[in-house]
């Protein structure tokens, strides 16, 4: 119950977080260290890949792969710990919110080094992967607004490209099998978020002029 996100973050992260957070329930475990786990494992992992990016080993690109897809899991768990414990508090949800934003910030950075992206190109793909973080803050608002509603499985499906824990195991497999095709998923999530962005700005500006 209470799990969010799109088709993949639903069916597989949500679900491996309701295991850990029940786990985590039983243990007597804060979602704060929940959080705090996501935390580590994700800078962890994407400075071990910015470390290694000229001539990343395929282990390491597998680790990130794996690892990137449990950190996530965490942070599914800490929100859903929260709310089945009455937990829930504006420190933890401050707290989890900061900890993406570092945890994200550093992801960007590994796919940005391993890309050797130029830098204009660095830094639209850190600005508008940004989007993302920013949309979900703003849809736990009362006043959130999908520009498509409907729940069909083919736009679900389509959404997918919105989905954050599909999108990290796309670069988490180019990063294993083929990281020299990562500045075309760099270039990729950069348009794919700035077309979110514009279309974004365009659905919200004209509902607020009506």
């Amino acid at each position: 119950m209470n799990r969010g996100g799109g088709l993949f973050s639903e069916g597989v992260s949500q679900w491996i977080g309701a295991v850990i957070a029940s786990t985590a329930a039983r243990l007597r475990l804060k979602p704060t260290h929940l959080t705090l786990i996501n935390l580590v494992i994700g800078i962890g992992l994407s400075t071990a890949v910015v470390l290694q990016a000229d001539s990343l080993p395929r282990w390491l690109g597998a680790l990130a792969l794996v690892g990137w897809q449990a950190a996530y899991a965490f942070d599914c768990a800490d929100g859903q710990l929260a709310r089945v414990t009455g937990q829930g508090s504006i420190a933890g949800a401050r707290i989890d919110i900061i900890c993406d934003v570092a945890t994200q910030i550093a992801l960007v950075t590994a796919l940005a080094a391993v890309a050797e992206a130029p830098v204009w190109l660095a830094a639209a793909f850190a600005g508008t992967w940004m989007v993302n973080l920013v949309t979900s803050v703003l849809a736990t608002s009362d006043k959130a607004a999908s520009m498509v509603t409907s729940t069909s499985l083919p736009v679900r499906l389509v959404k997918l490209i919105r989905d954050y824990g599909a999108l990290i195991l796309v670069a988490g497999l180019v990063l294993t099998f083929a990281p020299q095709w990562m500045i075309w998923v760099v270039g990729a999530f950069t348009v794919i978020n700035g077309v979110f962005l514009i279309a974004s700005i365009a659905f919200t500006a004209r509902a607020a002029l009506r």
